[in-house]
């Protein structure tokens, strides 16, 4: 029989355990002490409701701009399931995946694991066998009960705190802070980077006696349209580009990123050359991407209200466009509403596709919503399509030269877009 591939343990995984999501840590605690689970380097545990996979990527960035071999853990991916786990900036094989999912379905014996809680603890086994010299873990979903906060952190951040994955963290910004804290350890370095943290976080972190640095007391950054300064407590770094990655909000991912690696200082030292460089060549798609070509086109994984926001305001500073075009799918489960009365009337004609999947929405289902957060005297165009793909098909179809097309919504939205993008570049389509 031939051996399993990368596809079909994926495909497995998903059916292994009877729920999606079964936030806990006494099950995946069991299985990584079978494994003997530990990681030897200095690790960065980053969690939050935005803005954790762009301060991820810019610690990663300035890490190995600094000559170190960093291990990179995030979630979800977008095409391949490999860009959850880069070593030294490269995705894994799935040679190597499969090697620790043999693992450590050897160790789990009875125990009933989710797909996230079985990947993560194969990822985390493979970065422990890696010669490293620190790792960067983003934790999934909240805090307390997600897999990665397994890892005893040596430096914990936030990077913010707002409503999403309501059903599972609780309807309120307290309750959510709450869950989120606990990635904190005591005496260790507790970084909050979001300007305004509910009470329940501060008193978390004081009640364990971590070391909480908070943006506004403990860092800060002043910045003018050619640079940017970071001011932690005893380290300043001045003349500083901006981040590669776009959007208005990135300077305060980039603060908290920095304040990080100022109470790492002793054992992960980095020159302000290294910051430079790392802030200057940080990737990370689907972010405010913006595309090269005619119509401009925006990739954005925003997808609760917060996040939509941000988009909004990223979308007024890009200058004018006669029509903008939206290729927009989420999942049932999320505010989608709220996300769409975000973007109020920077969206001229709205292409609706279905999602896949259990969580998913049909495009009747999100149309209907997007009528009622838009109605008004100005309603704009809305067109329901079977999926993703045929929404951006029309929004190509239907764009000027001078336009701008917005592809948004869940991570699944943007994946589909992106592989019609990659197809059509491919050589010979």
């Amino acid at each position: 029989m031939k051996p399993p591939t990368l596809a079909d343990w994926l495909a497995r995984l998903e059916r292994l355990h009877p729920k999606g999501i079964d936030l806990g840590l006494d099950r995946v605690r069991a299985v990584a002490d079978r494994l003997a689970l530990r990681l030897d380097v200095p690790a960065i545990v980053v969690g939050g409701t935005n803005g954790k996979g762009s301060t991820c990527a810019m610690l990663d960035s300035i890490l190995r701009a600094g000559g170190y071999r960093t291990a990179l853990y995030t979630s979800p991916h977008l095409l391949d399931f490999n860009e959850r786990a880069r070593i030294d900036g490269e995705s894994v094989t799935d040679a190597a995946l499969i090697e620790q999912f043999e693992a450590v379905e050897a160790a789990r014996g009875e125990v009933s694991l989710t797909y996230f809680e079985f990947t993560t603890l194969a990822i985390l086994r493979l970065f422990a066998a890696a010669r490293l010299d620190a790792a960067v873990l983003e934790i999934g979903l909240g805090g307390r009960l997600d897999a990665v906060n397994l890892i005893d952190a040596d430096v914990s951040i936030v990077t913010s705190v707002d409503l999403d994955h309501m059903e599972y963290l609780g309807p309120t910004r307290e309750e959510i802070g709450f869950e989120k804290a606990h990635i904190y350890r005591p005496g260790r370095p507790a970084i909050c980077s979001d300007p305004q943290p509910p009470q329940s976080l501060l008193d978390h972190a004081r009640a364990i006696g971590a070391d909480l640095w908070r943006f506004g007391s403990d860092f800060n950054y002043q910045g003018d349209r050619q640079q940017w300064a970071y001011g932690g407590r005893q380290r300043r770094r001045s003349g500083l580009p901006y981040p590669a990655l776009r959007g208005a909000n990135q300077l305060l991912n980039a603060s908290g990123v920095l304040a990080a690696l100022e109470a790492l200082e002793d054992r992960l030292p980095v020159s302000q050359q290294a910051v430079r460089q790392g802030l200057l060549t940080v990737e990370l798609p689907a972010r405010f991407q913006v595309l090269p070509g005619r119509p401009t086109t925006i990739l954005d994984v925003a997808h609760n209200p917060h996040a939509a926001a941000v988009l909004a305001d990223n979308l007024d500073n890009m200058g004018f466009y006669p029509v903008t075009h939206a290729v927009f799918g989420m999942l049932r489960d999320k505010d989608i509403g709220a996300v769409v009365a975000k973007l109020g009337t920077r969206v001229d004609q709205w292409h609706i596709g279905s999602t896949a999947g259990p969580r998913g929405s049909s495009a009747a289902e999100t149309a209907a919503i997007v009528r009622r957060a838009v109605g008004g005297p100005a309603q704009p165009s809305i067109t329901e399509h079977d999926s993703i793909a045929d929404a951006y098909a029309c929004a190509r179809e239907r764009a000027g030269a001078d336009d701008r097309i917005l592809a948004f919504g869940s991570f699944l939205t943007v994946a589909d877009v992106m592989r019609v993008i990659r197809a059509q570049r491919r050589p010979g389509a």
